[in-house]
């Protein structure tokens, strides 16, 4: 039987600060008693995806570049069939990639998977990506892998003392880490595997954060008005188990505000 998503879904042109996954790639290697090599529970997963219409993050280039797509169909012969965008310059650096990282998520379990390379084809009249099922699918489950995006209204800012010292908006938040906003002249001085010492933030009605900070990523991020900024993923290193109490409450909290509003309940 051939498994199909319920509708198809539609892929932005340019990723944006709003549809972009924020949850960056992990090492397998460092997890690897989440992966899974069983076909059969590889592919639970991945009809789980295509069900519920999940938006999927596909990184490549060494994670310098990255597109949004959705699981459209497996087929008979479990091959699997992604949405392509319109942005054509983007699917040809995707189809010419000799590894793609997937990265979704279903009920705040955090999935990933890789691919060696992408084929065109076409679903429903469309162009499409062609993918064969990968080896082996990572399923994170721990709750501090689950980012949540930070409040717009009234930004969170952590405070870096560097030289010179900055301060930069919190565009999501986990028990791992943050994503931070930065100029894109901050590049060089955000690259992979920088470490900041000190940094500091406050949640509200939680407390002060003081940690180190290490990036993890930087990648540039097109806002729907067609800005540029620099999205820098940077990961806590020892962060205190007090820390990481305050930091779970908050999220917590948030979630359940938001869930509350959407129900009305506010």
């Amino acid at each position: 039987m051939t498994d199909k998503a319920p509708e198809p879904t539609a892929t932005p042109n340019t990723p944006s600060e709003n549809s972009h996954h924020s949850i960056h790639p992990e090492t397998e290697d460092d997890y690897s008693k989440y992966l899974l090599y069983s076909r059969a529970e590889i592919l639970f997963v991945l009809r789980s995806l295509l069900q519920k219409g999940a938006m999927i993050t596909v990184y490549f280039d060494n994670g310098n570049a990255f597109l949004l797509t959705a699981l459209n169909q497996i087929t008979k012969s479990s091959q699997l069939i992604f949405d392509m965008g319109s942005d054509q310059e983007m699917n040809q650096k995707a189809l010419v990639a000799g590894k793609l990282i997937f990265i979704s998520s279903l009920d705040k379990v955090k999935i990933q998977f890789s691919l060696k390379g992408l084929r065109s084809t076409s679903f429903e009249g469309r162009p499409a990506f062609l993918g064969e099922l990968p080896e082996t699918l990572l399923r994170l489950q721990r709750r501090e892998y689950y980012r949540l995006v930070a409040p717009i209204a009234n930004p969170i800012k952590c405070l870096i003392p560097a030289d010179p010292p900055m301060e930069a908006p919190i565009l999501d938040i986990s028990g791992g880490g943050i994503g931070l906003m930065l100029p894109m002249d901050q590049k060089e001085r955000f690259a992979p595997g920088t470490t900041f010492p000190d940094c500091c933030f406050a949640l509200p009605e939680e407390g002060e954060i003081q940690t180190t900070l290490t990036v993890r990523n930087a990648f540039p991020v097109t806002t729907k008005t067609g800005n540029v900024y620099l999205r820098a993923g940077c990961e806590y290193v020892d962060l205190p188990g007090t820390r990481l109490s305050m930091v779970q409450r908050y999220i917590t909290r948030i979630e359940r505000e938001r869930k509350a509003r959407l129900s009305g309940l506010d």
